[in-house]
């Protein structure tokens, strides 16, 4: 059954779960939400499983209208939503009648909102994820006005009485970044990386899925000498001949050549994800 009609999808709307593991030996990457905290606790709220699929929304502008009853709610970036053109709070389950639009404007604090839906979005499954890889184009194609969206079967779990969650929104303030140096630290003089510990970044708007751009005073790499591809992993943190890191996220490449100067944590990916374009951040040892 056809339970949400897309009216507005934003500029980015897909469909996302917690990824798929274990496929990177054939150069798939685990993608699946950016940020898996705001996902979970998305799910959870309606009753869902934690890895049950939902809608990662990037900046807002998405409206869809409703074709039964079901439970909703919205998590990450806080932006202004409706049900049924009455406001409702982030992070809190609410019942949207059939018939009824859900709104999700325009995030005034983070990037990302998740939208979930008692039972989970049902979409086609590809190595046993919903997600949509945006660099290799795996899973539902991003949404577009029209398109028509099914649910899951009902869990067996109730709506929660209650779920301690925050209520603030994430912080546009400068966010600092703990990191594990290595593995190619040798490619740095010491005091290389030390400026790039006390270099203040900024994020790129050019920063998407794929990986966060960063802007600042360029790193400088001991040789211009070419390493040989390598695996790369989530929260690398890559230095280009530029000079300026690039932080791989949930759609990277499997694969790269540039030196890896550190890598962040998959709970720092979560505040990659709520980063907004400009936004600064510093990095530190973890």
């Amino acid at each position: 059954m056809t339970l949400l009609t897309i009216v507005e999808s934003g500029p980015l709307t897909t469909v996302q779960d917690l990824g798929r593991p274990g496929f990177a030996h054939i150069g798939v990457p685990r993608s699946g939400a950016l940020d898996r905290s705001a996902l979970r606790l998305a799910n959870r709220l309606v009753g869902n499983s934690e890895a049950d699929a939902a809608l990662e929304i990037t900046v807002g502008g998405f409206e869809a209208r409703t074709n039964a009853d079901v439970w909703v709610a919205v998590t990450g970036a806080w932006c202004p939503i409706s049900v049924g053109g009455e406001q409702i709070d982030p992070n809190t389950p609410v019942r949207a009648r059939a018939g009824q639009t859900i709104r999700v404007d325009a995030a005034v604090g983070g990037l990302r909102a998740y939208l979930s839906v008692r039972g989970g979005i049902d979409a086609t499954a590809v190595l046993g994820s919903r997600s949509r890889d945006t660099l290799s184009g795996l899973g539902p194609e991003p949404l577009a006005p029209g398109d028509e969206l099914g649910v899951g079967r009902e869990p067996d779990a109730p709506i929660p009485a209650l779920e301690i969650s925050p209520w603030s929104p994430p912080s546009d303030e400068r966010v600092e970044v703990p990191v594990v140096l290595g593995p190619r630290q040798e490619w740095f003089e010491d005091a290389e990386i030390e400026a790039f510990l006390g270099t203040v970044w900024a994020l790129d708007a050019a920063s998407n899925r794929v990986g966060a751009r960063l802007v600042g005073d360029p790193v400088t790499r001991r040789t211009d000498a070419e390493l040989p591809s390598e695996g790369m992993v989530a929260g690398a943190i890559q230095i280009p001949p530029s000079g300026l890191p690039t932080v791989l996220l949930a759609d990277h490449p499997v694969t790269g050549g540039y030196p890896v100067i550190g890598i962040v944590s998959s709970a720092a990916i979560d505040a990659f994800a709520q980063l907004r374009p400009g936004q600064k951040l510093t990095f530190r040892h973890a």
